[in-house]
């Protein structure tokens, strides 16, 4: 008998002591988790392209259908930008994207405009090295590039209107398998100071640093076609949201 009572105050004194000690700590997990939740900011409110504008040709399809950002192929139209108006430097972003089978795009980060025409040494697809000229005006600054073609080079490191290819994924099969053509696709981008790495589907892409750009927009390309066949075609966003890093 005495066994048993000593068994059962045992018991209500381990149930007072995790109502006192445990509650505390689980209340301050949930409000860790609703604090990080609170710190992300949408970039688009799925209403309306509030926020943001366009960078290059004025007559470029940017619109919102269904609670998604739509940005629709035209042909005669060069590379023009959908543009955060804010700038932003430090940052963790964070976008769900689909793009139609033969459509090149990306989201442009910590870019910024030409105020004179500019010459750069660029890197391209094929890996060739040459001179290239960039007008006044012409967008420039790091890209998450978004490439459903065999190359499948999504989420490597591209400057756009500058460098060009910094981080290819020749040769990096995992990597280059993560990206799903004709479906979704969750992207993320953390840039602090010079250090700069992209996941895309939670698959580690990129992780390097540079000296280039400390900050500027952030925006959506809308590249330019050469195939009718490929105008009218619609490159879908949503769920674009940004925490500032200090």
């Amino acid at each position: 008998m005495e066994r048993q009572l000593l068994n059962f105050f045992s018991g209500i004194i381990l149930m007072m002591l995790y109502a006192c000690g445990g509650q505390p700590a689980q209340k301050e997990e949930a409000e860790a988790i609703e604090s990080k939740a609170e710190a992300f900011v949408d970039l688009f409110n799925g209403k309306s392209l509030e926020g943001w504008k366009v960078i290059g040709v004025k007559e470029a399809r940017f619109y919102v259908e269904d609670g998604m950002l739509v940005a629709e192929t035209t042909m005669g139209i060069p590379n023009t930008f959908l543009a955060t108006e804010k700038e932003y430097s430090d940052f963790e972003l964070e976008a769900t994207v689909k793009v139609p089978q033969g459509i090149n795009t990306g989201i442009q980060y910590r870019s910024a405009v030409y105020p004179i025409d500019t010459a750069t040494v660029y890197v391209t697809g094929k890996l060739d090295t040459v001179t290239r000229n960039w007008e006044a005006g012409r967008v420039h600054g790091y890209q998450f590039e978004l490439d459903p073609s065999e190359r499948a080079w999504s989420g490597g490191f591209y400057e756009e209107g500058g460098r060009g290819w910094i981080e290819h994924l020749a040769d990096q099969d995992e990597k280059r398998a993560a990206f799903k053509n004709g479906d979704w696709n969750k992207l993320k981008v953390v840039v602090r100071g010079d250090s700069l790495q992209t996941w895309l589907n939670d698959v580690p892409i990129i992780n390097t640093t540079d000296g280039g750009a400390e900050s500027g927009f952030i925006a959506i390309q809308l590249h330019s076609i050469n195939k009718e066949e490929d105008a009218g075609k619609k490159i879908l966003f949503k769920d674009i949201r940004l925490k500032e890093l200090h």
